[in-house]
């Protein structure tokens, strides 16, 4: 069986429950998650293998984040374990109807921050593996973390793996290099790793701040997307970098924090083709609509996650079935509480195959 390794850092999730906000809080929601964890969480409830790897101290805080993920079958055993650093942090205010919701972050000298590249054992950590994932959110909290992120694409490649990013950019984070912008230092950071990548992830946002490329006039804050035109930023992005060999469009239309419509596309260079999922009976683009969301935090890993789990499954690994395996994951993680999809590979088949009347299952 294919073994999915991911890098990133993994934080305590610091929730204000029950749609209060922050400052009315006096008792909060502890869990344990992070992109690339929440990512590696999905493939193992999915059936498949992960290995996690990232930077944490000598703790018992620490301790409680490795078995939140060992909990779900995740291989922790590369996990570095530091005399120095501290556990990131992140709070979250979850919004509802027309309040968004709101992340602050605490992941400043984080261990994973302070830690060199050279301190991971990657030739051991890629034995066995054929797949690495990363995000764009981890290079963001350190030149460090940048380096590190690096090596591993390219530890990666040398090893014969395959590689994908979600771009994800966080504009909070980046800010280790005061004499840029934010964006412009995403920018430098993130096209010195995408030479090394063979998959892309990402929303129109994050391709307009990292790449700096715009899907036409489409307002992703108006709530509704025009989906003509993610087929030409797709093959932007593979015009600018000839290695990728599909790209991944997530299409969320955003009416309110507790309603939106969601779908993808994904684009393979090689056959010039985008594919749309979901789709209707006559074959045409329609997306799922999310009405009453539970916790949209971790969608878009969870999206990455399915993906990642279907192109490294064969009989999943066809484009169209692909992208429409990581899109019905990804909406059933909306309905959980929490950063990670704890959605099983028979439930995303059965909304895949169109049940999704929530009926209850006896």
């Amino acid at each position: 069986m294919n073994i999915v390794v991911t890098f990133g850092e993994i934080m305590a999730r610091i929730a204000a429950p029950d749609n209060l906000r922050l400052r009315q809080t006096r008792q909060f929601d502890v869990t344990y998650a992070g992109a690339e964890g929440s990512v590696a969480a999905s493939i193992c409830n999915f059936g498949g293998k992960a290995r996690y790897v990232t930077a944490l101290p000598k703790h018992s805080l620490a301790e409680a984040t490795m078995d939140a993920v060992r909990a779900v079958g995740v291989d922790t055993q590369y996990v570095l374990r530091t005399n120095e650093g501290r556990l990131g942090l992140y709070f979250l205010e979850t919004g509802a109807n027309q309040r968004p919701s709101n992340v602050i972050y605490d992941r400043a000298d984080s261990a994973i921050a302070i830690t060199p590249a050279d301190q991971y054992d990657w030739d051991a950590i890629f034995k066995g593996a054929s797949w690495l994932h990363l995000s764009g959110i981890t290079p963001a909290l350190s030149a460090n973390a940048a380096n590190a992120t690096l090596v591993a694409a390219q530890k990666a490649k040398a090893a014969g793996a395959s590689v994908s990013i979600d771009l994800n950019f966080r504009g909070k984070l980046w800010n280790w290099d005061e004499s840029k912008s934010a964006r412009e230092l995403a920018q430098e950071t993130m096209r010195k790793i995408l030479p090394f990548v063979d998959v892309v992830v990402g929303n129109e946002e994050d391709c307009h701040d990292v790449l700096g490329i715009k899907a036409g006039d489409t307002d992703v804050h108006a709530g509704k997307l025009d989906t003509s035109r993610y087929p030409d930023v797709a093959r932007q992005v593979v015009k600018q970098f000839p290695n990728v060999s599909k790209v991944a469009i997530t299409l969320r239309e955003s009416y309110s924090a507790s309603h939106n419509n969601w779908g993808a596309m994904l684009y393979d260079a090689k056959s010039d083709t985008p594919v749309f999922a979901p789709l209707d009976i006559e074959g045409n683009y329609q997306s799922y609509q999310i009405k009453n969301i539970v916790d949209r935090v971790g969608g878009g890993d969870s999206f990455a996650g399915g993906l990642v789990y279907a192109l490294t499954t064969p009989e999943l690994s066809e484009p169209q079935t692909a992208v429409k395996y990581a899109v019905a994951a990804s909406c059933l993680k909306h309905s959980i509480k929490g950063d990670f999809n704890f959605s099983t590979r028979s439930e995303v088949e059965a909304l895949m195959g169109g049940s999704g009347s929530g009926r209850v299952v006896r």
